[in-house]
């Protein structure tokens, strides 16, 4: 249950406070060029300590190639790459061998395996997405050969939200602040929402927006893969994720049919649709138009405020947590949304390979 992906797998391993965190991306085709400097590029986008607004852990997330590369290409066989831990902190979490954390995985791990590492939140941990993003940034490469793109951006922090639709933005501006927003005059309001929860000990929540540009129509399977669905599994096994909607979402649940349907036109030879409510995926198969989603994410549940649970003896207890955290993930959540959305559309692509010459 560590692994993800039909013909582009992606099997990942490592804990927060191990001795390292990677992973194995086996299907990968050969003849893949396969830059260090552009995985690199996008694990210093999710690591720790890039802004005030994001934990202070002080991590480089180096990435080393161990195998499935050479001379800049990938040869076929399985890419496998690590990033070793270097600031864990793991007396932080002494305190916190026998007590269950609100709204953490610290009883449900108990409950299915009879113990957890305590430290850090273990395998439970986000850092665990490290081998998601440098998976993530290969794929990327491959649909690159396709002229495929892949991008996200923070969409909304608490109630603060861009009221603009994604083809009003630049999206090319997402990288100019540091909470990864293309409007620049919300996004102010967003970092200073983020500044006021972390003086108040507090944490927010909000929602990214992925948009895939380029995809030809055909990828995805008619029953149990549909696109959307492999797309929604991938986001909802990120952590801290409470919802995925494509398209209209549950926005068109508001439509008349009349509405919502896209009509389809001849555009220069193409066919096209002249809205785009489907979100460019139709009986789970996409349709050329662009892929738009919406990934809802909770506030962080480690506070440094003080709470209330209970321990391992049922007791109740109250805690103060210790540690270095993020008042608000989504900055670094937008390259872990777009690492995922990369592997599902390669893996989709190269499954479309194999159904017709």
């Amino acid at each position: 249950m560590n692994t993800i992906g039909n013909l582009l797998r992606l099997t990942t391993y490592g804990e927060s406070h191990g001795a390292a965190v990677g992973g194995i991306l086996d299907g990968c085709p050969a003849g893949v060029e396969i830059s260090l400097e552009n995985i690199q590029a996008e694990l210093d986008r999710r690591k720790p300590g890039q802004s005030h607004i994001t934990t202070q852990r002080k991590e480089s997330d180096t990435v080393e190639l161990l195998s499935g590369v050479f001379e800049g290409k990938s040869t076929g066989t399985p890419i496998s790459f690590i990033v070793r831990n270097k600031d864990h902190h793991s007396s932080d979490y002494n305190n916190l061998k026998d007590i269950y954390r609100p709204s953490h995985a610290d009883y449900t791990y108990i409950a299915k395996y009879g113990d957890r590492d305590h430290r850090g939140g273990g395998r439970s941990s986000a850092r665990e997405t490290i081998a998601r993003v440098a998976a993530g940034a290969i794929a990327k490469e491959i649909l690159s050969h396709y002229h495929i793109d892949v991008k996200a951006y923070v969409s909304q922090v608490g109630s603060i939200k861009v009221g603009k639709q994604y083809t009003q933005l630049d999206l090319n501006t997402t990288e100019d602040n540091i909470v990864r927003c293309p409007d620049q005059d919300i996004a102010k309001q967003m970092i200073t929402a983020i500044e006021e929860a972390k003086e108040q000990q507090d944490s927010l929540g909000g929602v990214i927006t992925g948009v895939i540009t380029g995809v030809p129509a055909g990828l995805g399977e008619p029953v149990f893969n549909k696109l959307h669905a492999d797309l929604g599994a991938a986001m909802l096994g990120i952590n801290a994720v409470k919802g995925f909607d494509y398209g209209s979402g549950f926005d068109g649940t508001e439509l008349p049919g009349s509405i919502h349907n896209d009509p389809f036109i001849n555009e220069g030879g193409d066919i096209k649709t002249s809205t785009n409510h489907s979100g460019g995926i139709q009986g789970g198969i996409s349709n050329g138009m662009d892929i738009n989603f919406r990934v809802g994410f909770k506030p962080i549940a480690t506070l440094v405020k003080e709470q209330s649970t209970i321990n391992k003896s049922k007791e109740e207890v109250t805690i103060k947590l210790k540690g270095r955290h993020d008042p608000c993930v989504l900055p670094r959540a937008v390259p872990i949304v777009e690492a995922m959305a990369a592997l599902v559309i390669a893996d989709h692509l190269l499954i479309q390979r194999t159904r017709r010459l």
